[in-house]
């Protein structure tokens, strides 16, 4: 009789509900494990779904891979993306309030995105590299509109590399501070901040 409720809640889970419940558990896997030690049959037997289920929504673990780090790359390219109009040093508090708060709720993820480019698998790193760029474009477009540093933006050759540089510093950041937050998140946001103001400005 369990068996059977079972398999009707499976049942009403729609097609997206679904492929969202197997990349949050392969989220959590791919962030506490190296890639090579995730195992499909682990995935499908946490989320409770046959093996060729999985295979329906994702040919290969290198697709599935793919899809968590694409999936989180979408929501921080979300939370982040500025408000046109609206002078970069107003939205660099709130948009690291947001990012953090992202980090923070979505920490399984997170780590997960960022263990992409360790992976050995070259088609699931060029994914994160992409997902970088998209990130670092982003911000770059952001400056670029901006007012304050629009102006400059044209003489200064150095800044996408200052950016993706930028990006680096505070993914470690942010990294260790899941590890154990001895600063809160104010002081985390105020770092990055002040961090990112020293790139676009000096």
């Amino acid at each position: 009789m369990a068996a059977n409720q079972g398999e009707r809640t499976r049942r009403r889970l729609s097609t997206e509900e679904r492929r969202e419940q197997l990349l949050t558990v392969g989220a959590r896997l791919f962030s506490e494990n190296p890639y090579d030690d995730v195992w499909i049959e682990q995935v499908a037997e946490i989320a409770g779904v046959s093996r060729g289920l999985l295979y329906h929504y994702f040919p290969t673990k290198r697709d599935f891979f793919a899809a968590v780090v694409e999936r989180e790359s979408e929501r921080m390219l979300r939370m982040t993306a500025a408000v046109p109009g609206v002078p970069v040093r107003e939205q660099l508090t709130a948009g690291l309030d947001t990012y953090l708060e992202y980090v923070a709720s979505h920490a399984h993820g997170y780590r997960a995105f960022h263990r992409a480019d360790a992976a050995g698998d070259q088609a699931v790193r060029r994914v994160y590299q992409r997902a970088l760029a998209a990130q670092e474009q982003q911000i770059l477009a952001a400056l670029a509109a901006d007012p304050e540093f629009g102006p400059a933006f044209a003489e200064r050759p150095d800044l996408p590399l200052a950016v993706r540089g930028w990006l680096a510093f505070t993914t470690a950041v942010c990294l260790e501070w899941l590890r154990g937050p001895d600063l809160s998140r104010e002081q985390v946001r105020d770092l990055c901040a002040r961090a990112l103001l020293g790139v676009v400005t000096g």
